[in-house]
């Protein structure tokens, strides 16, 4: 293989993308030398298997792979602005159409949203860290080796460019020959590893360490929503494994599960994949739901209203999200009954989503709301996901599905429930959440202009959308005919409006970085949940004395009732894990495994393979304990804190 077949050539865009790779990653290099930060590096972050820097680094990257994707979205919204436009070429629009959609889905939504889990839920159910600390720092490197692995295609070998969902047999080593479509299944089988992980620690680490007093129904909601996401992980997450290891066998091995060519059934891939593909929408959509909850609970000063009800319809979607995958195509001609009894199925999902706008909308009648930019996006979200949902209930009709179903009306819906549902819940939980992960808050009113250009963008970009679709324009084209001109133009507006408002947020995280006033309550919000009761900066143990919960907003009635947490007459030495570089050096081995696996180098591949097996014995013969902070350290640690926030409870 040659240098000009291993690197992508020919594409200005490509180069400027390598030109901007050697200056940031060379840049970065220089910084980490001259301050001589790579102790520091290693120490405190690539070996850490504290939840809260885990959770930091989760978010870190989800926020590059947004960049990244929506740089994508940009470059797609420009090709499609004017009629006969050539600013991308087929292939290259192909590729990134893909690539969109895929760091969208695994690299972006889900990794933003487990960060938030990770920094979240320990410190809500009362608990020092996860269950399985180790296991927990495997899961972020097996996320962020498998987002590399698939992020460096665009530059090495090629972007995949079957579509994020993939299809055979056009997916197939005969229709999407070369090693694009390979970096789809190994970036993907390896992140998913860390997802598939993560969902069963975060069910271990819910189940069985709550506080004392703290039962099921008295849990937060957003723990609530973490959970039962966690079981859809558990039971969907291994459905796209197989899939994925046996398109990977298909390609590389030369079987024939899903081609016709050796008695294989495409179709098979279309099943499976949906099959976990629309749990996977509750998946980025429940704990999404959880945030927008604690956030309007907490600014509306009131208790949610409906907690149970809100409990039991998140249980309902769970149950439901698996009997709803036929709906992606009913016109692949299953017949009147398949069709209908999915079409029935689709449409019950929708009950139990539409409970939860009417608990969120009792909650905030008759409060004293206070508009702080995380209740903005929580507010803003209300209306922008009922359309997004009432439009959903349209195209799960299936003799309305023929007339939308390819059409730009399909894509305008699944952006306004997936925009409006997660991406604005990653970011009413970032702004929510950021004092107690960096102590201090986003500037408010820096917050608020992001908001609005976002906010007015999105729905600028995606609501003409429906009218192009029932105007007739296809999903999945290169070129738009003249009829369509006007819109398409509306709508890259509306994009560019997004990008910039995207922008205007990364302005403020630096700002505040450098302006914003330090936090010293612990509770800037004064919140409802046990996460606020906790000194700021979280120490590494959380809770210096476990709390005991009485009710469901446990910290909002120990202040009512002006009880504390924290008495030195029950400290006791606390038992932490030890941190270890083992996690990051497996999942690096492994995501080399994966590379010499994507250009079919199989001795490499075994040569990786076999170094990941060595790992996992040293670690089957590790007989560390971990560590135990004295009370002595505890107490003066408590009393650094305390000093600064002697108003805390």
């Amino acid at each position: 293989m040659g240098l000009d077949e291993f690197f992508v050539t020919g594409e200005p865009l490509i180069y400027a993308g390598m030109v901007a790779i050697v200056l940031v990653s060379g840049a970065i290099i220089f910084l980490l030398t001259y301050f001589k930060k790579w102790k520091w590096l290693w120490r405190e972050w690539l070996t850490s298997v504290d939840h809260k820097k885990i959770g930091i680094m989760y978010i870190l990257s989800a926020l590059a792979m947004l960049f990244r994707a929506g740089t994508d979205a940009l470059m797609m919204r420009t090709q499609l602005a004017f009629p006969d436009m050539n600013f991308l070429d087929a292939q290259h629009y192909n590729e990134i159409f893909t690539t969109h959609g895929t760091i969208m889905i695994f690299f972006m939504a889900m990794p933003f949203l487990i960060g938030l889990m990770n920094i979240v839920v320990p410190l809500q159910i009362g608990a020092r860290d996860f269950a399985f600390p180790y296991v927990n720092a495997l899961s972020f490197w097996s996320f962020f080796f498998g987002a590399m692995l698939f992020n460096v295609s665009f530059v090495i070998g090629g972007s995949p460019d079957a579509g994020w969902t993939s299809y055979t047999p056009l997916a197939g080593a005969a229709m999407s020959p070369g090693p694009g479509q390979n970096f789809y299944l190994l970036g993907l089988q390896l992140s998913g590893i860390g997802t598939l992980a993560t969902g069963i620690n975060l069910m271990v680490t819910i189940l069985k360490m709550r506080a004392p007093g703290m039962t099921l129904f008295k849990m937060p909601i957003f723990t609530w929503s973490t959970l039962i996401t966690s079981f859809i992980i558990t039971f969907a997450f291994p459905i796209l494994t197989v899939a994925l290891a046996l398109m990977t066998v298909d390609r590389i091995f030369g079987s024939q599960f899903f081609t016709l060519t050796g008695e294989g059934l495409p179709m098979m891939w279309a099943n499976l994949f949906w099959m976990w593909g629309h749990p996977e929408v509750y998946i980025v959509i429940l704990p999404a739901f959880g945030i927008f909850s604690e956030v309007i609970a907490t600014f509306a000063k009131k208790r949610l209203f409906g907690y149970n009800v809100m409990v039991w319809s998140l249980i309902l979607i769970a149950g439901l999200s698996f009997l709803v995958w036929v709906h992606h195509f009913f016109t692949m001609g299953a017949g009147a009954f398949v069709n209908s009894v999915f079409s029935v199925s689709t449409m019950a999902i929708a009950v139990p989503t539409g409970v939860k706008i009417f608990n969120w909308l009792a909650t905030l009648y008759k409060s004293k709301i206070k508009t702080t930019t995380a209740m903005m996006w929580a507010l803003a979200f209300i209306p922008s996901f009922t359309i997004g949902g009432i439009t959903g209930v349209m195209l799960g009709m299936a003799a309305a599905d023929y007339q939308f179903h390819n059409s730009y009306f399909l894509i305008a819906h699944f952006h306004y429930v997936l925009v409006a549902g997660t991406v604005f819940g990653c970011f009413a939980g970032l702004v929510y959440w950021y004092p107690k992960m960096f102590g201090h808050t986003l500037n408010e009113r820096i917050g608020k202009w992001s908001f609005w250009l976002f906010v007015i963008g999105f729905h600028v970009c995606f609501l003409p959308q429906y009218f192009l679709g029932l105007d007739g324009m296809p999903r999945r084209v290169f070129h738009v005919v003249p009829e369509w001109f006007n819109l398409n133009v509306i709508s890259t507006i509306g994009a560019f409006g997004m990008g910039l408002g995207f922008a205007v947020f990364v302005y403020n995280i630096y700002y505040s970085y450098r302006h914003s006033e330090r936090e010293k309550t612990g509770d800037p919000w004064d919140a409802r949940t046990l996460e606020w009761a906790t000194t700021t900066p979280v120490p590494e143990y959380n809770f210096a004395v476990i709390p005991h919960v009485k009710s469901h907003d446990a910290y909002w009635d120990m202040k009512q009732k002006g009880e504390t947490i924290y008495d030195e007459s029950k400290l006791e030495p606390i038992h932490m894990p030890n941190s270890t570089g083992r996690p990051f050096i497996m999942m690096a081995i492994l995501a080399f495994t994966g590379f010499a696996l994507v250009f079919e180098w199989i001795w490499l591949a075994v040569a990786g393979l076999i170094g990941a097996l060595v790992i996992m014995g040293i670690r089957s013969f590790d007989y560390d304990e971990g560590y135990h902070i004295s009370v002595e350290d505890i107490k003066r640690t408590e009393r650094s804190a305390r000093g600064q926030s002697h108003e805390l409870r």
